[in-house]
């Protein structure tokens, strides 16, 4: 009788470990638009799915028509900032400006991501993360101004994250305080025989190997977003993000690309199969109320599980 006991005690201490231990799980999504302005949608889906943290892009760095490398589509504010919220600001550099002389860019990048935040009562980041698709060509530049970045936020007391796209985690360690793992964008999506260019286990698999010995701290991130896609006598014309932004003709062919649950759950897997502490902070991309009804609420429960 005291073995039965001793048992059906170990049972439940067990199942409150696993309680403890999903519900340890940092929460998050991005925010990637040009305004800020949350729909009632979005504000109940942050408190049903316990939303603590919120990547918010702030602008992205571009290189002009003057061959200049400056700010572009800074967000603007229309409502208030959740309540208990950690925001951790985004900037999002071309990678075409890492071929440029970026020399000033640090100092001007922190000085702009603090003065937003300022002006926009937007509490004091902890974190700052920038986003950039490098490559082996313009590594050595960026990681130069990411040092120099992460010199200026260690300064303050503040971490610097970077994003690391798939194929980025055959490169070299940025230098930074950790790294969101991308786990989306892994086709051509200009391809018309690519049937999942935003999400493909298969291509994850491929590189999920390489977590194994990664020494950077890192989170990840999944996406919830789809693309309308249309083609011309399969021919990419692009994506359309509204009903008249790209004529249409006769013919044409308007392709939906949309992850699927079992895809996300199936990457999510040979991820964290492959880095033991990834799943600490699981990220949605992108919050958004279009976004958000593309999956049930058990469906995101299941994504935010470790």
């Amino acid at each position: 009788m005291r073995k039965v006991v001793f048992v059906i005690l170990a049972m439940f201490l067990c199942a409150g470990c696993s309680q403890k231990t999903n519900k340890d799980v940092v929460r998050s999504v991005y925010y990637w638009r040009t305004t800020f302005n949350i729909a009632p949608e979005e504000k109940e889906f942050l408190k049903e799915h316990n939303i603590s943290r919120m990547y918010l892009r702030l602008f992205d760095v571009v290189v002009n028509s003057d061959n200049e490398v400056m700010p572009n589509a800074t967000i603007k504010f229309l409502s208030p900032l959740p309540d208990s919220i950690d925001f951790v600001p985004v900037v999002f550099i071309t990678n075409d400006c890492m071929t440029r002389d970026v020399s000033d860019l640090p100092q001007k990048l922190y000085s702009r991501i603090l003065q937003i935040c300022e002006t926009h009562d937007i509490p004091a980041p902890k974190e700052i993360q920038i986003d950039c698709d490098w490559t082996m060509k313009t590594r050595l530049t960026y990681f130069n101004m990411l040092k120099e970045l992460h010199s200026l936020a260690k300064a303050d007391g503040r971490r610097l994250t970077t994003t690391i796209r798939l194929h980025q985690l055959t490169q070299p360690i940025p230098p930074v305080d950790g790294g969101t793992l991308m786990v989306y964008n892994t086709g051509d999506v200009s391809d018309i025989k690519e049937q999942k260019p935003i999400h493909d286990p298969a291509v994850v698999r491929k590189y999920a190997p390489r977590l194994r010995g990664y020494k950077l701290p890192l989170n990840s991130a999944y996406p919830i977003f789809s693309w309308d896609v249309l083609f011309r006598g399969g021919r990419y014309i692009g994506i359309m993000h509204g009903d008249d932004d790209l004529p249409t003709l006769k013919g044409d062919s308007i392709i939906t690309r949309r992850p699927s649950l079992d895809d996300i759950m199936q990457a999510k897997d040979i991820v964290e199969s492959n880095h033991d502490r990834i799943s600490n902070e699981i990220i949605i991309y992108d919050l958004n109320k279009d976004n958000i009804k593309q999956l049930k609420h058990t469906d995101y429960e299941k994504i935010y599980s470790r």
